[in-house]
């Protein structure tokens, strides 16, 4: 039987997640109609077609190159992708694991539709391009809006001429224009972006888009124009098209580029000003005088942002149990609350070694998630409940058999009746009405029952001994990537809570990736399950040498 996955998607445009259960139920009904096996669904929510970069997509290649599956159902090609390079690069590696496409819009994939689908979904997203340009262009010449609203101003609400919701107008906002002033002051007097930001927020007085304020939404780039201290709006110009956003072919992520100063594109706005130009370039010149400083042209001389950070165990995964905030390092070998540093928003401001930290993590994955009496508790509840959703079903499956044969009794009732003579307008309709619902009755019975579970009852054991391994696989350079993005994916949170008597840390583990990594032919059972276990540890701060 051919083994068949479904690949779903919406995009950032489309903000729908109902859209992918849409695509789903489609497909799965494709796929069962032509006898394939479904073993695996993969989606991605609210992320353009025109990157390859997607987690579900990724998995799915993952798993055609490990020979999981022979082919691939969606809704259509451009499900897949929009950009025609990445739509031929897809095909020649799927055809190359031997993997199939079929879409419900195309039917099966073959070169002729990579080639005149993709050009056609690649001029598509190009003529788009240029008529949000072009509509763009015309706005902010206008006088209006070509983008996102500015800290300082209040959107205008109200209907045109023609009865529809205008856009793209702006009023000052006089209490936010205020606290603009008294940023472009403080910096004149010597202050820093970053006390700037400290004491707005020990003030209580929020940030753009209602959060905390942050020193980079200050201080910003001069040449790009971004952050208060250089948004020209507030002089009364409206400057649009600085920048120019390119895909990279290397990486599908969004990169920016600098537009030639001809290129920009300047509206005088008078009605917007906020800050007069004596201020404004007193401004510029303590910028200036900040850019001369030695210090400061040694670190832009370092390029320090072109250097890639390096990922290590817990990036991304650590959290302040006060403020909910991340955690971010300070120095070279310590992490701390984020908030609690540079805003100065949080009271956790305790910092703790990295490696403490990871070794700590590591123990709690080994030894505290995944023990036995709770791998046993889980497989006893997931068992009980799938069985008991098997049984709902069987119940249906077996009222609709019945249906069945009702159906086809008072069929052939109605065919002994015509072959006797009897022609009526009536009986027709009836046939018609009994025909369809036997069809409606055998595609919901071809549907098969999901295959039995089976979890493995020394789950726990193999969980722990692969753990193990990959924690001794982290000191080898070759292939720590590899190990340390496996463990991650056990991970789904750590938080940090400074407590009277110590710390406590509390990892929260995804019981699927977990029993997937113990046994992979498992994933697939779990799929649709989002279990959490959380093991939380208390220890003094003398466990981490402070």
């Amino acid at each position: 039987m051919t083994r068949a996955v479904i690949y779903a998607r919406y995009s950032s445009q489309n903000q729908r997640e109902a859209s992918i259960e849409d695509q789903m139920r489609l497909c799965i009904e494709r796929g069962y109609g032509e006898g394939y096996q479904i073993t695996q669904h993969y989606a991605d929510m609210a992320i353009s077609g025109a990157s390859m970069h997607r987690p579900g997509l990724q998995s799915m290649l993952e798993a055609a190159a490990g020979g999981k599956f022979d082919l691939i159902i969606a809704e259509a090609l451009d499900r897949l992708s929009r950009d025609q390079a990445d739509v031929a690069t897809l095909y020649k590696r799927l055809s190359f694991h031997g993997v199939r496409i079929v879409t419900l819009a195309e039917g099966e994939i073959s070169e002729l539709h990579v080639g005149l689908k993709g050009t056609m979904n690649q001029l598509f997203l190009k003529d788009l391009a240029a008529k949000t340009r072009r509509g763009l262009r015309g706005r902010v010449e206008a006088g209006f809006a070509g983008g996102d609203i500015s800290y300082g101003y209040d959107i205008v609400r109200r209907l045109s001429a023609d009865g529809t919701p205008a856009t793209g107008e702006r009023t000052i906002n006089d209490g936010e224009a205020e606290v603009v002033r008294r940023i472009f002051l403080e910096l004149i007097d010597g202050h820093s972006p970053t006390a700037i930001a400290r004491s707005l927020n020990a003030e209580g007085i929020m940030g753009p888009r209602g959060k905390l304020w942050h020193d980079t939404a200050i201080r910003g780039h001069r040449l790009r124009g971004t952050g208060l201290l250089n948004n020209e709006l507030y002089i009364g110009k409206l400057v649009w098209n600085r920048m120019r956003y390119i895909k990279d072919p290397a990486t599908g992520n969004r990169v920016s580029r600098m537009n030639p100063r001809e290129e920009w594109i300047t509206t005088d706005v008078p009605e917007l000003r906020i800050v007069d130009d004596a201020l404004w370039q007193q401004v510029k010149m303590r910028q200036g005088e900040i850019d001369a400083d030695p210090r400061v042209r040694a670190i832009k001389q370092s390029r320090f942002w072109e250097q890639k950070r390096k990922v290590h165990l817990l990036t991304g995964l650590l959290h302040c149990g006060c403020c909910g905030g991340g955690y971010a390092a300070v120095g070279r070998d310590y992490l701390a609350c984020s908030a609690a540093r540079k805003l100065g928003s949080c009271a956790q401001r305790r910092s703790f070694r990295r490696g403490d930290l990871e070794a700590l993590i590591l123990d709690l994955l080994r030894n505290r998630l995944m023990q036995p009496e709770a791998v046993a508790s889980f497989i006893s509840a997931y068992s009980t409940e799938v069985n008991a959703n098997r049984a709902i079903q069987s119940a249906d499956r077996a009222k609709l058999e019945a249906e069945k044969a009702q159906v086809l009794r008072r069929l052939d009732g109605l065919y002994d009746a015509i072959a006797d003579g009897l022609r009526t307008p009536g009986l027709k309709a009836k046939l018609d009405a009994l025909e369809t619902r036997k069809g409606e009755i055998e595609d919901a019975l071809a549907t098969p029952l999901p295959s039995p579970v089976r979890l493995h009852p020394g789950l726990s054991s193999l969980y722990h001994k692969k753990v193990k391994e990959l924690a001794q696989t982290l000191a080898g350079p070759a292939i720590r990537t590899a190990a340390l993005e496996i463990i991650r994916g056990l991970i789904t949170r750590v938080t940090i809570h400074e407590t009277e008597t110590g710390v406590k840390i509390e990892l929260e583990g995804a019981m699927t990736a977990m029993i997937g990594l113990a046994q992979p032919e498992a994933k697939h059972v779990l799929y649709h399950c989002s279990v959490e276990m959380v093991a939380g540890a208390g220890f003094e701060p003398a466990t981490f040498r402070l």
